[in-house]
């Protein structure tokens, strides 16, 4: 080791000694300017070959992709549906492109909404939203739909307070953490208050029932946890527990255990639980390498339940093949890539966990749903982000990802900012 090198890590190590959250954040250094850039000169042209891509456009563009794809997939999914239930093929598209401009306006009001401005709405945010929860559960407020109350309002204007439980979860989480990032490791100062929280959360999911969100809930906790620096041997029991809970949770209710089994062995029931996945699968296999063609899938008319909503995946395969279906999950590989990238490249630690949840959310719920699609995990009825047919879901994940970008708006670049300065005064980049 030189001597430069040795001045370099002294320097780290009074750096980490003087400013706990250096050292509490090291979890977060994962993507762009972090661990892997340590040792090099920020100078030199030795950085990340997607660089030249501003991060903030790079998601702008991807949700846009995405959006569009759901667009012409529920156009095709929800035709039958639609004619059978409205009488013309159009209604539920109709619907779903009204709530897609209310989605892109809530997308640029939150892109435009300087991040900071969350922190001061974190305790609102958790308070109504479990106050929601609890109305969903209250009869004659709560709306059911096919067994579950999961909706407040009349007629076709509903919200889901399962979707703003999300957001509430990021910001509160992130404002948490940041604020006690030096005590990260220890428990009743960061650890028990957000798993209480999300626990509380997920009991009034429950009783929709909604496990599927309350699944998403306990990744992004994870998530923020483990980006907040939080020890690996903590989250490591606390995983453990959560994952023996959810097991008992499904196993104790009858019908999440004939979903369990019917994910286990679908075949076996076909006829019952396993319906879904069994037609999701027929319709996958039909698509092989290019697909039917847009419009042109079978198991859209009365043989797939859900074909605009929770199964639209097994359409994208029906009708545009393996390479459709690739293209989707690279979709939100890059989105979780560049996700992940503007929190690396945050200008401070708020805004860096603000950008580890929304990035969680998005991505654990996609992998969820394409999951029960394909038949690797069991069916929890949960949209597929930017995709599916829906209205509250698609709005507020549209914030998500106006947050997202927001955040990226600020990021330092890596040739100039070191991995451990940040800078006193951030510059947004420009779209």
């Amino acid at each position: 080791m030189t001597r430069g090198d040795t001045a370099a890590a002294r320097s780290r190590q009074i750096t980490e000694r003087r400013d706990p959250s250096v050292r509490a954040a090291s979890h977060l250094r994962l993507v762009g300017g972090g661990r892997a850039s340590e040792g090099r000169d920020p100078t030199t042209r030795s950085v990340e070959r997607f660089d030249s891509i501003r991060t903030r456009s790079a998601i702008l563009l991807l949700v846009g992709v995405l959006c569009a794809i759901g667009l012409v997939m529920v156009l095709s999914a929800s035709a039958y549906t639609s004619f059978e239930y409205y009488g013309s093929v159009w209604t539920i598209f109709e619907r779903q492109v009204l709530w897609m401009g209310v989605g892109v306006i809530a997308l640029f009001g939150s892109c435009r909404l300087p991040y900071e401005r969350w922190r001061r709405l974190r305790v609102l945010l958790l308070f109504g939203s479990l106050v929601l929860l609890v109305a969903v559960l209250a009869p004659g407020v709560g709306v059911v739909s096919g067994g579950s109350s999961r909706w407040i309002g009349i007629g076709q204007l509903r919200i889901q307070p399962s979707e703003l439980v999300k957001l509430a979860l990021v910001v509160f989480g992130a404002d948490l953490i940041a604020r006690r990032v030096d005590r990260a490791h220890e428990t009743g100062a960061v650890t028990a208050p957000l798993v209480i929280v999300t626990l509380v959360a997920g009991v009034l999911l429950l009783g929709q029932p909604d496990m599927g969100t309350a699944l998403v809930l306990a990744c992004i906790c994870f998530a923020l946890l483990f980006a907040g620096g939080v020890p690996l041997r903590t989250l490591a029991r606390l995983l453990a527990g959560t994952a023996s809970l959810a097991l008992l949770l499904a196993l104790v209710e009858p019908y999440r255990r004939a979903r369990l089994l019917s994910f286990l062995h679908p075949l076996q029931q076909r006829n019952g639980s396993g319906y879904q996945v069994v037609q999701s699968l027929v319709g996958l296999g039909n698509g092989h390498l290019y697909g039917l063609g847009l419009g042109n899938g079978r198991q859209k008319w009365g043989l797939l339940p859900n074909p605009h909503t929770d199964f639209i995946f097994s359409v994208i395969g029906e009708e545009t093949g393996l390479i459709g279906t690739l293209v989707v999950l690279a979709l939100f590989v890059a989105l979780a890539f560049y996700g992940l990238r503007a929190a690396t490249r945050a200008p401070d630690r708020f805004a860096s966990l603000l950008a580890v949840g929304a990035t969680a959310w998005i991505t654990v719920q996609a992998v969820i749903n394409i999951g029960a699609v394909i038949g690797v995990l069991p069916v929890t009825g949960i949209p597929l982000p930017f995709i599916s047919f829906g209205g509250s879901s698609l709005v507020i994940t549209m914030v998500a990802a106006g947050i997202l970008a927001n955040v990226a708006g600020y990021e330092r670049n890596p040739r100039i900012v070191s991995a451990h300065r940040v800078p006193s005064v951030p510059r947004r980049s420009r779209v």
